[in-house]
């Protein structure tokens, strides 16, 4: 079990990596939850990116992984059902005005499931990885992860909870959802 936080730009290991990760989405949710106006809105915005590529590095990385441990098909399929019922109500928010007065409980309903979602992953994916996989494969998939999240749609796509989805209809969903980001920064800044 990890004493100290991981910093998740540093760190070298796949679950320390994820779990540093876990933590800063709980922060941005308690962000969005106790800002409002535009502070509010920016928060959100920084966590349906990082919502958006944490899972799919994870759809596309970890969730294979962890198909390979015994019992690990059903829970990796449990944890990707999770993660559509997820990305459909952050889509729905993401639509949404952040100052609309169903909007903070519409997401704290999404913060409830990420939070157990995150705590099942750990218990029974990440923790399990740590233990069968030695430093360097977990070093390996650290990278992996990486790679996977500078390449990954930054808005929620629902439908595409695997690693040949993701590959398949992911960079094209990546161009578009930077390309909207970019238009979407010069807009409010202007």
């Amino acid at each position: 079990m990890q004493t100290t936080p991981a910093n998740a730009e540093t760190t070298e290991d796949v679950v320390d990596l994820l779990r540093a990760q876990h933590g800063r989405i709980r922060d941005l949710f308690d962000e969005v939850m106790n800002s409002e106006g535009a502070e509010r809105t920016r928060a959100f915005r920084q966590l349906v990116k990082l919502l958006a590529i944490h899972e799919t590095a994870e759809e596309e990385i970890i969730h294979p992984m962890a198909r390979r441990l015994p019992g690990g098909d059903g829970i990796v399929d449990d944890r990707l059902a999770e993660e559509r019922e997820a990305k459909e109500l952050l889509a729905e928010l993401d639509g949404m005005d952040t100052d609309d007065p169903r909007f903070l409980k519409s997401l704290d309903k999404l913060r409830m499931d990420v939070l157990t979602h995150a705590r099942a992953e750990e218990r029974y994916e990440f923790d399990r990885l740590k233990d069968q996989f030695n430093p360097a494969q977990l070093k390996g998939f650290a990278a992996a992860v990486r790679a996977a999240e500078a390449t990954a749609p930054t808005r929620p796509h629902p439908g595409t909870e695997s690693a040949k989805k993701n590959m398949l209809a992911g960079p094209m969903a990546a161009v578009v959802d930077r390309v909207r980001d970019m238009i979407r920064d010069a807009r409010d800044k202007g």
